[in-house]
């Protein structure tokens, strides 16, 4: 019998940072739980950070996740947006590592296509294939890709225990 391990999937930003929770045993998916944190928009930037960190240790600490997988930094053209997600990222990274989870981190181009097949899929195509992966998710854009985030996980995480062996 496969031993079953909780995943939990961030897609980091600012205003929205989604989230997913997925159980693997082996070759099988099953969805947990998903969503988005939305932090104050018009909050001074510690408060929004503080925002998400309180609410992925949230997260952490209800869903006890063993592993957990984050989408890295899409390289912007403006550096002072690309500046700030880094921070918003490591709002979200921080709970997980703190909890001594180990944390994983995919390119985005990575996360898409080991869910719909390509790298420059759209996030309506992602949504759609997070559905049949994991039937009952019904999470749209952010929640999706956060669940994307767990699946590319659960498919490489294998790979990458080997690799660190």
């Amino acid at each position: 019998m496969s031993q079953t391990i909780r995943i939990l999937g961030i897609d980091p930003g600012l205003a929205a940072t989604g989230w997913g929770v997925i159980d693997q045993t082996g070759t099988r998916l099953s969805l947990v739980a998903h969503g988005v944190i939305k932090a104050p928009v018009k909050a001074p930037l510690p408060q929004r950070l503080e925002a998400i960190f309180a609410a992925v240790e949230a997260l952490v600490a209800e869903y006890t996740p063993h592993e957990a997988a984050v989408e890295d930094q899409f390289v912007s053209a403006n550096a002072g947006t690309a500046l700030k997600l880094g921070q918003a990222r490591a709002a979200a990274i921080l709970p997980a590592a703190r909890a001594g989870l180990s944390v994983a981190e995919y390119a985005p181009r990575l996360v898409k296509k080991s869910v719909v097949g390509t790298g420059a899929a759209e996030k309506g195509q992602v949504a759609a294939m997070i559905a049949v992966i994991l039937p009952g998710s019904r999470a749209t854009a952010d929640a999706a890709d956060a669940l994307a985030v767990a699946v590319c996980h659960a498919h490489h995480r294998g790979s990458i225990a080997r690799m660190s062996a």
